[in-house]
């Protein structure tokens, strides 16, 4: 591709670098430049432009930009992104539902090596999403593109980005009461709750009130309705062998972990009751603040097993942003 400056003569079909007002409009960066606008141009007193003009192996950036997200999302119904019409160069991919985003980052790696002209930003692993937001951007910078080079992208970044759906549609709730504690508290859970759910298109099935003890949160899980089970305890988690957990193992399930290193979130632990997954919710998930509990629900409602390896890799990236209200702040 060419780039640099030209005589007004011979810009005719060049691809204007900077814009320019000319008869009183204004002829855009990348604009292609007709016979009239370089009439215009000439009558105006200017004798030389900067232009971009595509050699024979040269993609556009539009179509090259459109080309490499179809790449992307060979199958958008699948992949669950809408993909954007291409301008100056920009193709936007946009969630299509709820869900989190599945990235093949060292796909992604290889397709911005090939060629720094030929890019792809997106929003971080695993991140939730809801319809229509921006997940990722392709945009070419230069005016066009090698084609060996944008095929090479293509091929190394094909199928690379895409929204896993929220797969488990219910959960439900239990809660532990302490000596001394009031209702506010157990009403304000149920409610973030909710609204944590409804924002992954979940319903909250039911949400139970028993005494802080292990043998009434087995029996509570038991009855318990809803796809994943959540359990938030009255007085914060421990230990492994505090109530919450111990609750789990009484009504024959497992503990696959007991703390994670999020913060907000260090005293959430998760288990298992036969198939359906169990969360014990820290004390910070009664506020609607980001904190790990989310990540953990997030991923287990849209089908993604979670091991206790996954849970110890989290803490790159786990500190979150402090939750004000917390009885014990990070910082005096």
């Amino acid at each position: 591709m060419f780039f640099g400056p030209v005589a007004i003569a011979e810009a005719e079909g060049g691809i204007l670098a900077h814009s320019h007002k000319v008869g009183g409009r204004k002829l855009g960066k990348g604009h292609v430049l007709a016979a009239g606008d370089v009439a215009a141009l000439r009558a105006a007193g200017v004798e030389r432009l900067v232009i971009a003009r595509l050699g024979p192996g040269d993609v556009g950036e539009d179509a090259a930009a459109g080309r490499l997200a179809a790449a992307l999302v060979p199958d958008p119904a699948v992949a669950r992104l809408r993909i954007a019409e291409a301008f100056t160069g920009r193709v936007n991919l946009h969630a299509t539902g709820p869900g989190v985003v599945d990235i093949d980052a060292s796909a992604i790696n290889a397709l911005n090596a090939v060629d720094p002209a030929i890019t792809l930003a997106t929003v971080a692993p695993l991140v939730r999403v809801a319809r229509g937001t921006l997940v990722g951007t392709v945009k070419i910078i230069a005016y066009g593109v090698d084609e060996k080079r944008l095929s090479e992208a293509e091929a190394v970044a094909r199928g690379a980005i895409r929204v896993r759906p929220v797969m488990r549609r219910s959960a439900g709730l239990i809660l532990t009461e302490v000596e001394g504690q009031t209702e506010k508290l157990n009403a304000k859970a149920r409610e973030v709750t909710g609204r944590r759910l409804r924002a992954l298109g979940m319903e909250l099935a039911d949400s139970v009130v028993v005494p802080h003890e292990a043998g009434a949160i087995a029996a509570a899980l038991e009855a318990l309705p809803g796809d994943i089970a959540l359990i938030l305890t009255g007085s914060a988690t421990s230990d492994p062998l505090d109530v919450g957990p111990q609750g789990v193992r009484q009504a024959g399930g497992e503990v696959i972990r007991f703390g994670i290193p999020v913060d907000p979130g260090n005293l959430l632990f998760l288990g298992r009751l036969g198939e359906r997954p169990v969360i014990g919710l820290p004390g910070c998930a009664r506020s609607p603040a980001l904190n790990g509990a989310d990540w953990v629900l997030e991923r287990i409602a849209c089908g993604i097993e979670i091991s206790a390896a996954d849970m110890a890799a989290m803490g790159v990236g786990g500190l979150l942003k402090e939750i004000p209200v917390r009885p014990q702040p990070r910082e005096g």
